[in-house]
């Protein structure tokens, strides 16, 4: 399996999830944490809630059109695992999710900033844990 480097194209995803974070806590007062957004849509507690999560949501789908516009062509995105393994893997980081009070945008981005510690801890154990899962892939499983 390669890994593609990326430097600049990640700068890039990088700076606007900052600065899309910045600009939902300035203006609602709210944390961008993609799993606590999605499962707000899904169960809001009022019209004016579901809005701002269904705009946020609608941005974060409608990154692959604005290439597509700005480039003339969709983004070339490889998958290298079948079906059945990224249903695997989504439930695998639901549970996650769900016993970690939050998923990596929420923790790593927002939390980190605001120094929780919370959220401190969780970047650590998904740093380590996504270190581990790599090594196991590619050095004791696979090749």
């Amino acid at each position: 399996m390669e890994t593609v480097f990326t430097p600049w194209q990640s700068l890039g995803g990088g700076a606007l999830i900052g600065v899309a974070s910045v600009l939902l806590m300035a203006s609602l007062g709210r944390i961008m944490g993609a799993t606590g957004i999605l499962g707000g849509l899904l169960y809001p507690a009022s019209w004016s809630d579901w809005s701002w999560r269904a705009a946020v949501l609608a941005g974060m789908v409608s990154g692959p059109l604005v290439i597509s516009l700005l480039t003339g062509q969709m983004p070339a995105v490889q998958v290298p695992v079948s079906t059945p393994m990224l249903i695997i893997g989504g439930f695998i980081v639901g549970l996650g999710v769900t016993y970690g009070s939050g998923c990596t945008s929420g923790h790593g981005v927002c939390g980190m900033a605001r120094l929780s510690p919370r959220s401190i801890a969780a970047v650590i154990t998904f740093m380590i844990t996504t270190g581990l899962t790599v090594y196991v892939l590619r050095h004791v499983i696979g090749g």
